[in-house]
């Protein structure tokens, strides 16, 4: 597959994948911004705005279960590359840096869940 076939554009609002849906790639954003978000009827709540080079989708390419957010596009021209499980795996395999990587944003991103969890809990 050439590597053109894997990259999509979006616009503002445009949902990349919907929380709850099963999907087995990881996205790269190259150009704009994508907003994660939990959606609870009308109300978005936005957790983390990823830029040109984040990458977000990486838990379901990793175990295969539903996704536990909404991605969406919010920027103009929001382009992102998918990247499959297959792909995945060679790229870890054939690349620790980018093992490495992928290990520590899923570090840091628990730790700010966390962080989070831990102050909700603690407020009286």
């Amino acid at each position: 597959m050439t590597i053109e076939k894997c990259i999509n554009e979006f616009g503002v609002d445009d949902v990349i994948f919907e929380e709850g849906s099963t999907g087995r790639e990881l996205f790269v954003v190259l150009d704009g911004t994508v907003d994660i978000a939990k959606i609870d009827g009308g109300n978005k709540t936005v957790i983390v705005s990823l830029g040109k080079g984040e990458f977000f989708g990486e838990m379901a390419v990793i175990d295969g279960s539903a996704r536990s957010a909404t991605a969406i596009a919010a920027a103009p021209a929001t382009r992102v590359m998918r990247i499959n499980h297959a792909r995945f795996v060679y790229l870890v395999s054939q690349q620790p840096a980018f093992a490495l990587m992928v290990m520590d944003a899923l570090s840091k991103r628990l730790r700010a869940s966390n962080a989070v969890t831990y102050r909700a809990a603690a407020a009286p």
